[in-house]
Formats: C-alpha cells, sequence, structure tokens
C-alpha cells in the first residue's frame, strides 16, 4: 500500500506539473506567440492558453503604449553649436508575431533607432530651428522612427524634445542679443512716436493758423490744467505774440496809417509866449 500511495503521488505531481506547463492566462492587454517545436504557429489570447507541454513554448508580448524616455544626447548643431537634448518617445506593439519574430528584443531596439534619429535630425538642424520649431522637429523624428520600426511591428505615435541643454557662454551671447533687439525695438517704436506726434503737430499748426484764437483757447485750458494743483508753484512763459491782437484791437497796418495822438505838454516857452 505504501508504495501504491508513492506512485499515485507522483503521478499527481506529474499530472500538476503537466497542467502547470500547459494552461497559461493571458490578460486583456497581453497576447501569447505559440512556438510549436521551433515552428511560429499563431498569435493567442487574451483569456485562456492550452499548450502541449514540451512540444509548445509560448512568449507574451505587451500591447500597451511604453513609455520610452531617450537618454540625454550630445548633439552639434548646423551652425556648430552643442546642445545636449533629451527626448521622451510613446510607441506600442500592433503586430506580435513580427514584433518577437523580426527583431531580437523590439524595446532595446526602439531605444537605440530613437537615439541615433534624433542626433542625426537635430544635427542638421540651426539653434534657433532647435529652439522655436520644436512641433516641426517632433514631427520629423516621429516619421522616421515610425518607418525604421514598421517592419518590427511597432507603432511610434508620438516623439516629444523635453529638454535642450546649451553652454553658459552660449546662454549669455543669447541674451545680449535678445537685449539688443528689444533696445532696438524701442528705439522703432520711440521713432515711430515722433514721426505720428510730428504729423499730428503739423496737422494742429494749420487749423490754428486757419483760425488764431484757437491759440488763446488752448492757452488757456493749460492754465486751468495746471491751476488744478494748488501746492505747487510753475512759472509759466508767455509769449506777447499770441495777445498782440486783443492788444491791437485790428490790423496792424491801419493802426500804423492812424495820427498821433495830440500832445498834452508843452514846452515851457511856448507857455511863456503865450502869456
Amino acid at each position: 500500500m505504501t508504495a501504491i500511495l508513492v506512485i499515485l503521488a507522483v503521478l499527481i505531481a506529474l499530472l500538476v506539473l503537466i497542467a502547470s506547463a500547459s494552461v497559461r492566462v493571458l490578460r486583456e492587454y497581453e497576447r501569447g506567440v505559440i512556438f510549436r517545436l521551433g515552428r511560429l504557429i499563431d498569435m493567442k489570447g487574451p483569456g485562456l492558453i492550452l499548450l502541449i507541454p514540451i512540444i509548445d513554448r509560448m512568449v507574451r508580448v505587451g500591447l500597451r503604449t511604453v513609455t520610452l524616455n531617450i537618454p540625454p544626447q550630445d548633439v552639434i548643431t548646423r551652425d556648430n553649436v552643442t546642445a545636449r537634448v533629451n527626448a521622451v518617445a510613446y510607441f506600442r506593439v500592433v503586430d506580435a508575431n513580427r514584433a518577437v519574430v523580426e527583431v531580437e528584443n523590439y524595446l532595446q531596439a526602439t531605444s537605440q533607432i530613437a537615439q541615433t534619429t534624433l542626433r542625426s535630425v537635430l544635427g542638421k538642424a540651426d539653434l534657433d530651428t532647435l529652439l522655436a520649431e520644436r512641433e516641426r522637429l517632433n514631427d520629423d523624428l516621429q516619421t522616421i522612427i515610425d518607418q525604421q520600426t514598421e517592419p518590427w511591428g511597432v507603432k511610434v505615435t508620438t516623439v516629444e524634445i523635453k529638454d535642450v541643454e546649451i553652454p553658459g557662454t552660449m546662454q549669455q551671447a543669447m541674451a545680449r542679443q535678445a537685449e539688443a533687439e528689444r533696445n532696438r525695438r524701442a528705439k522703432v517704436i520711440d521713432a515711430e512716436g515722433e514721426a505720428q506726434a510730428a504729423t499730428r503737430l503739423a496737422d494742429a499748426a494749420d487749423v490754428i493758423s486757419r483760425n488764431p484764437t484757437t491759440i488763446q483757447l488752448r492757452y488757456l485750458q493749460t492754465l486751468r490744467d495746471v491751476g488744478a494743483n494748488p501746492s505747487s508753484t510753475i512759472a509759466f512763459p508767455l509769449p506777447l505774440d499770441l495777445f498782440r491782437g486783443l492788444l491791437e484791437g485790428g490790423d496792424p497796418r491801419q493802426l500804423q496809417a492812424a495820427p498821433e495822438a495830440p500832445r498834452f505838454t508843452q514846452d515851457r516857452e511856448a507857455v511863456r509866449e503865450q502869456r
């Protein structure tokens, strides 16, 4: 009886081992690539998968999107500026059979092709393009990497440049360039403002020349604005030409033609002769 029990125990253990070797459970995002005696049979899953022990072998492949952090790469741009760039890529397996058969390790292969493509594409761009046109560079990187990984059954959906590090001396030069550009814009804006102000003053002078009373009204308005603050004393220069029309009361040429006013003072000798 003891020998029979031992044999039964051994048989049960063998059955458990065989069952564990022939039964697989795949999750919803997993697929199993089945090889039978080294030959590709089919892709199965998800759910319960039955395998023939010792004959069948299964390779699990995940179909979820993988976030690949591309290590920082030293890049020399087209204008000979050294930059350190890192990026991130998002990809997923769309054909599990090709991802297992066509490439040894699709994760490592995708990482290496992403690094080399990053150096190649950014090396053809200027520093200004690298800083200002990231969206276009991201599209170019995604297209090139996706074309190279398509035979492996890998689909690259997005590539984004995360950070661009440039030397400190180049940062100082860019800061001086930006400051000079701002100063240039400020001078241009000041010049445009002076030109517009001169145009408006010329128009105002034309209006005042047609009606001299306008300058007097404007002068009174200025006095009212200045007098609104009684805590300060302001010396306002007053040209007499502004009030020449009021003082003379008419055309200066008519005033020059008018007779002189009678004199009320006489010489002492003339007074004595009259006496």
